[in-house]
């Protein structure tokens, strides 16, 4: 598929994605990773660099590594390398922070995703293990004086980070964010992170480049942490947009490391982007290479969940689903555990989908239900089956389901622990019954057809529109009680005859 050009120019994104392994330790020592202590509570002597410490390497997070890498269709490194990445800041105590990076301990793979309904694949380089830094408080910080003034937390100061580096094959930044919002389900679906962006544990970083269709590669900028998939899919219009309006104006881009400001929605240049050799990477001498045998990888394996895109396509198989829908019904176990639950009370999987794609996720999405999802929902996949069950044998409308729904979501559909019996209530309360009295649905038609001689006139002349009028005027006779499958075939009987 041909990438559509902004302004002329194609664009290239990439993502790099850190993402906090769900360890309750440190990558290389036993200080606790839990989120909101207070600053500098959490940080041992390995974590504060103080002299004669040595790192010792976190099995728990090697086995997380291991189980991204089978879920992408990676290969993982029987042999991998730790290295030193030297640079110098406040946060950072030994001077260097240690990773991956000429041998990572994964290579490869692919993240697969839907932009609306179309099916897209990301090129995964690799994945690496490596800590985190600590980190600067600047904003409403109180020193000793009592006075504003900057600190340092080194309570995030080795937390066990997964980097995960894509290829350039993104060219919008719709896609940028739908990658993004797909790796993230991944990772928690895994159970390997909390997937909490709002407390860091899943950030990205955003590579964007623009050329002329053809040319190589233009200069990137890259998006520094940006923690929701709103802001990506922002900060990286925003960026395409300034730079080809430089390049317009003649001037070279020049690559470097921006910050994207949620408030404004424009991004601004906070250093020269480094390359890598100004990181004077080595290996670091302190740690042997990460040994992993075929045997702990099996281990890993027999301990994974099935994984979404198996769900969904036992989804295509057992229920017939189409790719998309499936797609959407594996975005989290919680979806996915629902949509079965549900088809399996109903029988109807393809209006299960449909009123998980449609209703709940828009009341969902309106109410801010967050990490809780579908969890957080007032329907539950047994009480949508009975409505579905309802609407399947012609009780209710499409119409009057909504309706149903209405008063089941906001509660005051009467507490009965039988679901069916509790849409039933709600369905006879509001009067929305179905006619299913064939010869009282026909009496009406023949009184609608009497007091509506000129339409039937004109469809008898071929007029396919009058049809429609008389099933419009049928449906307020009975107050849109009647089934509109028999309304048409009635009709079309009557007047055929």
């Amino acid at each position: 598929m041909t990438p559509a050009l902004i302004r002329g120019y194609e664009v290239v994104i990439g993502l790099e994605t850190h993402v906090q392994l769900s360890t309750r330790s440190k990558i290389f020592s036993g200080a606790s990773t839990q989120f909101g202590a207070e600053p500098n509570t959490q940080a041992c002597p390995v974590d504060l660099a103080l002299p004669g410490t040595l790192p010792v390497m976190n099995r728990g997070a090697v086995d997380r590594a291991i189980a991204f890498g089978l879920a992408v269709g990676a290969t993982v490194a029987p042999r991998s390398i730790f290295a030193r990445k030297n640079y110098f800041y406040p946060d950072l105590p030994k001077g260097y922070q240690i990773s991956q990076y000429e041998i990572p301990v994964v290579q490869g793979g692919h993240v697969r995703f839907f932009v609306g309904d179309q099916e897209h694949t990301v090129q995964l380089t690799r994945a690496h293990l490596e800590e985190d830094a600590g980190k600067s408080l600047h904003d409403d910080f109180i020193g000793f004086n009592g006075e504003k003034s900057s600190g340092i937390d080194l309570n995030r100061a080795g937390t066990p980070l997964l980097e995960i580096v894509t290829e350039p094959d993104m060219r919008a930044s719709i896609e940028a964010a739908e990658y993004a919002r797909a790796l993230h389900a991944l990772v928690v679906w895994l159970g390997i992170c909390d997937g909490n962006m709002q407390e860091g544990s899943f950030r990205c970083d955003a590579n964007v480049s623009v050329r002329k269709p053809g040319a190589p590669f233009g200069t990137r900028r890259e998006i520094k942490n940006l923690n929701s998939f709103k802001f990506i899919q922002q900060a990286v219009d925003y960026e395409i947009q300034w730079q080809i309006d430089e390049i317009e104006d003649g001037r070279a881009i020049q690559q470097a490391t921006v910050l994207f400001n949620a408030d404004t929605g424009q991004t601004r240049a906070m250093r020269t982007k480094e390359d890598a050799h100004d990181y004077r990477y080595f290996p670091d001498p302190d740690l042997p290479p990460l040994m992993i045998a075929p045997e702990w990888i099996e281990r890993v394996r027999g301990e994974m969940p099935e994984l979404p895109a198996a769900m969904a396509q036992r989804f295509q198989g057992d229920y017939g689903l189409p790719a998309y829908d499936a797609t959407l019904m594996t975005q989290s176990k919680a979806v996915g555990a629902f949509f079965e639950m549900a088809t399996k009370a109903c029988g109807q999987p393809k209006l299960v989908s449909n009123w998980i794609m449609g209703e709940i996720s828009r009341r969902l999405n309106a109410s801010d239900a967050g990490e809780q999802g579908i969890a957080s929902s007032p329907v539950s996949a047994e009480v949508l089956a009975a409505l579905i069950v309802r609407i399947a044998d012609g009780t209710i409308s499409n119409n009057g389901a909504k309706q149903v729904f209405e008063a089941l979501w906001i509660g005051n559909s009467g507490q009965t622990a039988n679901p069916q019996a509790r849409v039933d209530t709600v369905i006879e309360a509001k009067g929305l019954k179905q006619m299913s009295d064939n010869g009282e649905l026909e009496k009406i038609l023949d009184e609608v057809l009497a007091a509506n001689a000129k339409s039937v006139e004109e469809f008898r002349a071929g007029k396919d529109k009058a049809f429609n009028a008389l099933v419009g005027q049928a449906m307020k006779a009975t107050k849109g009680k009647a089934n509109p499958a028999a309304v048409n075939e009635l009709l079309k009987k009557k007047l055929g005859g």
